[in-house]
This record gives C-alpha cells, sequence and structure tokens, in this order.
C-alpha cells in the first residue's frame, strides 16, 4: 500500500468504505431473501446486485456536508434512517406482499392499532438488520470529539462521480430490461427488482409531489373525457339488469367478510366444511362465482371505497386517507337522498383508516364505532371486538334505525395472523401444512361463518330479515404469494401467474328473501356493486362517472379488471406482473397478443378512475350536468 492510500484510510475513509459495504450486503440480502422478485436471467441478478449502490453513495457522503461537530451523528442518522427504511419495507412485505409508499405512510395509526398483527411480522433473525448499525455507533462513540472522517473536496467529488456513474448504468440497464419502467407506477415490484428499495423510495416520492398537484392542475374538461369514456362503456348494455327494482325500498345491510377468498366456500378440511352456513346460504341466494377484489394498497379501505363508488382505489396509498376531502358520489349519499338511513359498524376506533373523516364525506350519517361496543379482554382477538359479540351487540343499534337503511358491518376476526382463543378454535381443527398463518386461516374463517349465521338468526328473531337484502363479499386477499409453498398444498396444484389470479376471487352472495336463488358465472368485481345495488333498488343512475355495470345486466361485458392492471374475462386472463396471457379453458399459456386488447382496456380505464380521485373531478359535476343541459335546450 502507497503512502497516499495510507493518508486516504487514514483520514477516516476506511470507515466509510466498510460502512458502505455494510449497508450494501445487508440491502442486497434483503433483495434477495426478504422480498418476492422473481429473478428471470443473469443480467436482473446484476443489475439486482447493482441496485443500492447508487443510492448509498448519495446519502451517506451527504454526511460529509455536516461540520465535523456534527459530522459522526449526522452519519449516523442518515445510516439509522436507511436501515429502518430497508427494514420496515422487510416486515411490511411479510404481510402485504408489497412495498411502503408515501402515501401509506400516512395510515401510522393503522400499524400501532394492529396490535398482534404487527408483532407476528418480527422475527428474531432480524436482529441481522440492525447488528451493523450498533458495530457502527460503538466505532463513533469511541471517536467522541473528533470526526470518522474529513471532508476534503477531491474525494467528495469522488464519491458523486462515482453515485452518477452507477445511477446512470443501473438506470439505462433497467430500461433495457423493462422499457417503460418509470411509466408503470403500480408494479412496484419491477421498479424495486430494477432500481431497488432506496432509489424505489425516491422515485416514489417524486410521484407522491406530482399526484398532490394534479387537483390544482385539473379541469373540466378531463371530467369531460372520463364522461364520454364511461358513457361509451355503459352504452355497449342495457342500462337496466333484469332484477332492476325487484328490492325496491327494502333495507340493504352489506356485510365485508375480512380477508376472505372464494377457495373456502364448500372446501372440506378434515372432513368438516370450512364454512357449512355460507355454503347453504348460497343455496338460496344470488351467489357470484367469478367475483374478484379490485382493491391496491388500501385493503379493506379500498373495498369500501370501491364499492360505494365504483371508482377504483389509488395505485399507491389509500383513497381514505389521502383523498378524504374530494366530492364524490357514493351510494350512501344517493340512498340518502331516496330517504334512507346510511350508517356504519365495526368493532374498532373510528380513526383506523380514517373512517371518522371519510364515512362523513361519503354521506353516512352515523358510524358506530368501538366507543358504542361494551370491549373488554374476553371478547376482542387480535385487533378488535370478536364477530359474534361484534353482530349480538349492533342488533340494539339496528332497531333503533329509521327504515328504510343502508348498512354496512365490517367483520374483523379472520385478520391476519388469524388468532382466537381455544374456545372458538375448537369448531375446526388447523390445517397442517406448517405455515401458521395458512394453517390458522381456516379456524378464524371457520368462526367468521359461524358469526354470520347467528346474525342471520338475530335478524330474524328481530323482525328485520324479511324487509332486507343482504350483500356479503370478501374485502380481499387473505393469504398473500409468501404463503404460496402451503397454498400448492392446500390446492394440490403448483401456483402460478394464472393460478395466483384466479386466488383474487372472493365470494359476493346477494341474498334477497323469498326470491329463488341462483349461480351467476359472469365475470366482475367489487367495481360492479354500486350500479348493481342501485338497479335492484330501482334507483336510475343519468350520466354517472362509475366504471362498473349491473352484474345482472344480459349484455354486460363478463370481466374485471385489477389494481394491478391485470384482467379476468370469461375466456382470458391476463397477468400484469408477469405479463402473461392465459386461456381460461386450458389453463396454459397463449400468445400475449390476444390480451393486448385487454391490458390495453385496463390501463386506459385505470387511468380515468385515477384522473377522477387525484383531481378531484366530480367537484365539477354539477356544472358538468348544467353546460350539457344547456346545450340540449340550445340545439332544441
Amino acid at each position: 500500500m502507497n503512502i497516499g492510500s495510507k493518508k486516504l484510510l487514514n483520514k477516516g475513509w476506511l470507515f466509510f468504505i466498510i460502512a458502505v459495504l455494510f449497508l450494501w450486503t445487508k440491502s442486497y440480502y434483503a433483495l434477495q431473501n426478504a422480498f418476492t422478485l422473481n429473478i428471470e436471467n443473469g443480467l436482473q441478478q446484476f443489475i439486482l446486485a447493482l441496485t443500492p449502490v447508487s443510492s448509498i453513495l448519495f446519502f451517506l457522503g451527504f454526511s460529509l456536508f455536516f461540520s465535523p461537530k456534527r459530522r459522526n451523528k449526522a452519519f449516523l442518522v442518515i445510516y439509522f434512517i436507511m436501515s429502518f427504511v430497508l427494514y420496515a419495507n422487510v416486515v411490511y412485505f411479510r404481510f402485504f406482499n408489497d412495498f411502503i409508499t408515501l402515501p401509506v405512510l400516512m395510515q401510522y395509526k393503522n400499524f400501532m392499532d394492529l396490535g398482534g398483527s404487527t408483532k407476528s411480522l418480527v422475527h428474531p433473525k432480524d436482529m441481522l438488520y440492525w447488528i451493523d448499525v450498533l458495530v457502527l455507533g460503538i466505532w463513533l462513540l469511541r471517536k467522541k470529539t473528533q470526526p470518522a472522517m474529513e471532508f476534503r473536496k477531491r474525494t467528495v467529488a469522488m464519491i458523486y462521480a462515482a453515485t452518477l456513474g452507477f445511477g446512470a448504468v443501473n438506470l439505462s440497464l433497467a430500461e433495457a430490461e423493462r422499457p417503460q419502467l418509470l411509466v408503470r407506477t403500480f408494479d412496484r415490484a419491477k421498479l424495486v427488482k430494477l432500481l431497488g428499495i432506496y432509489n424505489y423510495h425516491i422515485y416514489d416520492s417524486v410521484m407522491t409531489v406530482k399526484s398532490s398537484t394534479r387537483r390544482v392542475l385539473a379541469d373540466s374538461n378531463e371530467l369531460t373525457e372520463v364522461l364520454n369514456y364511461v358513457n361509451s362503456q355503459q352504452g355497449k348494455m342495457g342500462a337496466k339488469g333484469e332484477y332492476f327494482g325487484k328490492a325496491k325500498g327494502k333495507n340493504v345491510v352489506l356485510v365485508s367478510l375480512e380477508s376472505t377468498q372464494n377457495f373456502v366456500i364448500n372446501k372440506k378440511l378434515h372432513g368438516k366444511e370450512v364454512t357449512p352456513f355460507l355454503n347453504d346460504l348460497i343455496k338460496d341466494s344470488f351467489y357470484f362465482n367469478n367475483f374478484y377484489h379490485n382493491t391496491g394498497q388500501g385493503k379493506t379501505s379500498d373495498s369500501e371505497f370501491i364499492i360505494d363508488n365504483s371508482l377504483y382505489g389509488l395505485p399507491r396509498g389509500a383513497v381514505f386517507t389521502t383523498n378524504e376531502s374530494n366530492e364524490y358520489n357514493a351510494t350512501p349519499e344517493i340512498l340518502k337522498d331516496e330517504g334512507y338511513t346510511p350508517v356504519s359498524f365495526h368493532g374498532n376506533n373510528d380513526s383506523f383508516w380514517n373512517r371518522d373523516i371519510m364515512y362523513k364525506t361519503l354521506g353516512y350519517e352515523h358510524f358506530y364505532s368501538q366507543e358504542e361496543y361494551n370491549i373488554t379482554e374476553e371478547n376482542t382477538v387480535n385487533y378488535g371486538l370478536k364477530d359474534i359479540p361484534f353482530f349480538k351487540q349492533s342488533m340494539p343499534m339496528v332497531e333503533k334505525l329509521e327504515e328504510p337503511y343502508y348498512a354496512k358491518f365490517i367483520t374483523m376476526t379472520n385478520h391476519y395472523p388469524y388468532l382466537l382463543n381455544d374456545k372458538d378454535m375448537k369448531m375446526i381443527e388447523p390445517a397442517n401444512t406448517g405455515d401458521g398463518s395458512v394453517d390458522r386461516y381456516f379456524q378464524t374463517m371457520r368462526y367468521q361463518d359461524e358469526s354470520i349465521k347467528k346474525f342471520f338468526q338475530l335478524m330474524k328473531d328481530q323482525g328485520e330479515y324479511k324487509d332486507t337484502i343482504f350483500v356479503l363479499y370478501g374485502d380481499h386477499y387473505g393469504i398473500s404469494e409468501n404463503h404460496n409453498r402451503a397454498m400448492s398444498e392446500i390446492l394440490n396444484k403448483e401456483i402460478r401467474p394464472f393460478e395466483h389470479i384466479q386466488l383474487q376471487k372472493v365470494p359476493l352472495i346477494i341474498h334477497i328473501p323469498g326470491m329463488e336463488g341462483k349461480t351467476m358465472e359472469t365475470v366482475g368485481g367489487q367495481i360492479d356493486l354500486k350500479p348493481t345495488i342501485l338497479n335492484l333498488l330501482g334507483i336510475e343512475q343519468n350520466n354517472a362517472v362509475q366504471f362498473g355495470t349491473d352484474l345482472f345486466a344480459e349484455n354486460r361485458a363478463s370481466m374485471t379488471i385489477l389494481r394491478d392492471g391485470s384482467v379476468v374475462t370469461d375466456k382470458y386472463i391476463y397477468a400484469a406482473e408477469s405479463n402473461k396471457c392465459y386461456d381460461k379453458e386450458t389453463q396454459e399459456k397463449i400468445n400475449l397478443k390476444t390480451c393486448k386488447p385487454l391490458k390495453e382496456k385496463a390501463e386506459k380505464e385505470l387511468e380515468y378512475s385515477d384522473k377522477v380521485v387525484y383531481g378531484d373531478l366530480l367537484r365539477y359535476k354539477d356544472s358538468e350536468q348544467k353546460e350539457g343541459t344547456n346545450k340540449g335546450n340550445q340545439s332544441e
């Protein structure tokens, strides 16, 4: 080693190099082991190793600009923040199979309220993500007043030249591997795989700022464009379904079935039905066996938003927390104008998912939250009131409602990590895949089914059943891709992109007392529930900004679009994440060209829906309708 090299190391650069290696090592380890990124070839493996370098150099180099007194502290704070960002994504991915976005960080209260769910996501081996922080902290403490690194213009220039070089190579290779990568904002796994976790967060921050300016720049012409598209789609089918007005004047009860996927319907485990009551109920109900959730990062709140508005959730974050002050034309508000009493019941605190504010925006008259329930240690599990006491305690409140009412009940016992006390778990034995979450899922699912059975009986005993239509729907998936090994055992098949999309099916059961049941084969999603419910009640919505169609309409397109851009029809499945096309009958991969029109439709429809939400375009709705009326009068 020459004298110049020794001087360089003596000035503290040995510390900087070791710190960069520490952070790169654990970042690469997380990318390889903590996330499911589907590395397809050697180039992608090389890109994956390259991705952390530019951002690590950029952020750690920034500490050199602090004064010598503060430099060590600044370095340690930056290093800690970068470690925390990495680890937070590791924990978040374990449940959501997704990456954190800035809008998700606005939901930090939710994580504080999850209790057992959050604790179960933390593993003992996670200490590996923090040992380096401890080592570097001790090293810096030994320095006390002496900075570990000296500021030298030439060296700092070299660091940032290297940052630009590594960043440029990373971006060019990423763009070559996935053209138009930076415009596919919904495909976060691809962004992380090809840009790295830190560069992904820089990009996400830019997109968040860009999204927040869209409302300021929006104008009524954008609403006109959206309306033209929506009306052209609605015009391709009959505006009214076969059952238009069949439930006119009846109460409406929606039951959100937490984390309920359709594969549990009619499934047996150890010779016992997992959902015996729902299995019986579908015989006397309209059961949609090709119904999918359309949710994104907002999960349950997304399903609520989609069902009440027939608009898609956002590609990042949740509408409930990012756009709660928008103007909407939601089902509760529409029904209130028709003389209904719209209310919601949930045995958790009212601020969870920002419901206390968002419900007022959507037109709910009252939100019965945990303050109005008798919650004890015995009747709670995980992070809220168990479903059986929840329904039981809700009934006196239901009895006082002025009819007709629109009442939504949000269950939550069947929530990750699927915990119950011994007594409740005895309804069915767990599965035996060795994956605790999957094994317990069937027990909490069985408990939820029993709670629905008791709820229906309570509605009958109280005289509320006859004049009510019941809409039961799964809110989102319960078992993520992280559990594919166990799910392969349960389903006795390999989980390919085709099977993954099919696992996004959730049950939809519409029960109308006195009407004969029927299994409906049409492909649909939560986006279709608003027009379906309104048509059943005989309420017409002309010129409505909605992307769903009545599920009972004879000429409706049998299809639905998922939030990630995937599309399901009666014949094909387009899996956006893997960019593959499948024939539903053969379940085999076919030429991607077959799915190209589906992909284009999905991109256009999601873009229009995002325009409505980001731009708060429905604030222009009244002026748009008046303008349309005036034009009509002039033409006459």
